[in-house]
């Protein structure tokens, strides 16, 4: 099961993280300002870090095979 969701009935379809309204962008935008997991999931208490660590191998497996996304 992915975590992520993309529902047009949350935050009109735009991707979150599975069971919140936390945007999957906030963790990315976290970590490109030099924040860590840590703090992303400190500002976010209803993402799990199993959540994050799925998220991260997701896009992981995404750029090593673009086809497959």
């Amino acid at each position: 099961m992915s975590e992520i969701l993309k529902d047009p009935d949350i935050l009109g379809g735009i991707p979150v993280f599975a069971g919140t309204r936390v945007p999957v962008k906030n963790l990315f935008d976290t970590m490109i300002g030099g924040g860590s997991i840590q703090e992303f999931l400190e500002d976010f208490p209803t993402v799990t870090f199993e959540q994050v660590r799925a998220v991260l191998l997701e896009a992981e497996q995404a750029i090593e095979n673009p086809a497959a996304a």
